[in-house]
């Protein structure tokens, strides 16, 4: 029996007959072995995760000398935490121009931090030592104050916050 509506066409049944079910014979053989596989996705991983975009300035997020300060501020360790100053989200922002001059703006968890006087020129210290900095000059900000929400995800879990 059918009911027509000129946006539906409805058709009514007495029942549907259930649908074959899967079986382990009906898959096909695979055309490879699982090392083969493994093989192919290894050649097709190989040094992509290495590779950085073209074209990218040293400069740039991506490039060798921005790359480098970022790694060298992931070496600083605040005397209190045990999380590097990068995670722990008191780094605000690092620009290098064309010339490698740095400059890195960051903050303190507190304005009476002990390492006040100290973390700002061992930070300067630092990123003055990557290969291609000309310079580096570090300002201490403390608009807007940190706080903990500034943390990455991996900081929030060494501390216990996750």
């Amino acid at each position: 029996m059918s009911v027509e509506d000129p946006k539906f066409a409805v058709e009514e049944v007495e029942a549907v007959s259930m649908p074959r079910r899967a079986r382990v014979d009906d898959i096909p053989e695979p055309a490879e072995t699982p090392a083969e596989k493994l093989e192919r996705k290894r050649d097709y991983l190989e040094g992509f995760l290495a590779a950085t975009p073209e074209g990218v300035s040293p400069s740039e997020p991506g490039g060798d000398i921005y790359e480098g300060v970022i790694s060298a501020l992931k070496e600083i360790f605040d005397p209190e935490i045990p999380v590097n100053i990068y995670d722990l989200g008191l780094i605000y922002g690092v620009e290098v121009d064309d010339e490698a001059h740095v400059i890195v703006n960051m903050t303190l968890t507190t304005p009476h931090c002990p390492v006040a006087e100290s973390m700002p020129a061992e930070v300067e210290l630092r990123v003055c030592a990557v290969p291609g900095v000309r310079d580096a000059e570090v300002n201490l900000v403390w608009d807007p104050a940190w706080d903990p929400q500034k943390m990455s995800d991996d900081a929030k879990l060494e501390l216990g916050m996750l």
